[in-house]
């Protein structure tokens, strides 16, 4: 008796997927870009009313200012 072996070729295929991981990552950088934005889009708002608030005490002072002159001008006047 003779063994009779047949070989049959066989095709191994090899699924890869990804964990999610780089939509995970991509995620928390969208999410730290849009926390970034948003607090520099509020400094610059604090900015700028600081800058409003500065600019009319300085107005303000100025105009105090210009009082005591005229006062001090009608003072020396009327002597």
């Amino acid at each position: 008796m003779s063994d009779n072996v047949t070989e049959t070729p066989h095709t191994t295929v090899i699924e890869r997927r990804g964990s999610g991981a780089g939509i995970l990552i991509g995620i928390v950088l969208l999410i730290a870009v849009a926390v970034g934005a948003f607090y520099l889009f509020n400094r610059s708002q604090n900015d700028n009313i600081r800058t409003d608030a500065i600019s009319g005490a300085a107005k303000d002072v100025g105009d105090s200012a210009k009082k005591v002159g005229d006062s001090a001008q009608k003072a020396t006047d009327g002597n």
